[in-house]
């Protein structure tokens, strides 16, 4: 049996639209986190706000007032001090430092980054907390919950004002079933031009393999022809006029997920040294 061809067990399956390329010319795979995971880690980043505004008042003060007699302005100067120490300096002090993590971030795995899919400057950690004061806690969250839900990235107004999104820093995909190469096509393949396929025709095509043996005689022949017809359009040059449709559609397949695994590699050094602070 000829050796089986995977793809990487984390990743997209191609270069779609909404994929970032870097200035290697290497489609980055950062997948962007869902709503449930910005609420939840927004959730546990406004408590840790909360805990350390209220240490202030509730525990601080009192114990320098009893070595230090204070009077009311002064009391409001620290006070204020303190708020923007905890709502603005801090998050953007750990998010430039973290390269994009906050607690929140830490304790589920995600991570900010720019809208070029590199890591985020202290410009955008600072517009991020700037904006996060009233969307986060003025407000209760209600903007940043509104405009993550309508946003495809799930992005909060802070994240479309410093052009930034979250993503996935702990992002695996589910291995996928193998696909084998025909040994007779392995060549062909290997040096065949294959440009993206729409979606519907991709699965179109893996669905038909994987259910090849369930199908009737006459269905193998007829849909098998058809997504070769429709599959030779993003392809080049053509097949061995001799080679059977499945194993046309096939070798397409396994050399699909072979480029997307060496791709996926790629993209997960590049990532390894985006994210890697420089010594």
């Amino acid at each position: 049996m000829p050796p089986p061809v995977s793809p990487s067990h984390s990743g997209t399956r191609g270069v779609g639209r909404d994929d970032f390329v870097s200035g290697e010319a290497v489609a980055l795979d950062l997948p962007s986190a869902n709503l449930g995971l910005r609420v939840l880690s927004g959730l546990i980043d406004v408590t840790l706000g909360w805990a350390l505004f209220w240490l202030w008042f509730l525990y601080l003060m009192p114990q320098i007032s009893k070595v230090v007699q204070l009077d009311s302005a002064f009391r409001a100067g620290l006070g204020t001090a303190w708020t923007v120490l905890v709502f603005l300096a801090l998050p953007t002090v750990v998010e430039t430092l973290t390269r994009g993590k906050t607690l929140g971030h830490l304790v589920l795995g995600l991570r900010t980054v720019n809208d070029d899919a590199g890591p985020i400057t202290i410009r955008q950690a600072f517009g991020r907390a700037l904006l996060g004061m009233p969307e986060l806690y003025f407000f209760a969250g209600v903007p940043a919950l509104v405009t993550a839900a309508v946003n495809p990235k799930s992005k909060r107004l802070g994240d479309l004002v410093s052009g930034t999104y979250v993503i996935r820093d702990r992002s695996v995909a589910p291995p996928a079933r193998l696909v084998f190469m025909p040994p007779e096509l392995a060549q062909w393949a290997a040096s065949a031009d294959l440009a993206p396929m729409p979606p519907s025709l991709a699965s179109g095509i893996r669905g038909y393999l994987d259910r090849y043996c369930d199908f009737t005689p006459q269905a193998q022949a007829i849909n098998g022809q058809q997504l070769l017809v429709r599959a030779l359009g993003f392809v080049a040059p053509p097949p061995p006029p001799t080679a059977a449709p499945r194993d046309v559609l096939a070798a397409i397949a396994a050399e699909r997920y072979r480029r997307d695994a060496e791709r996926i590699a790629r993209n997960q050094k590049l990532q390894a040294a985006l994210f890697t602070p420089s010594r």
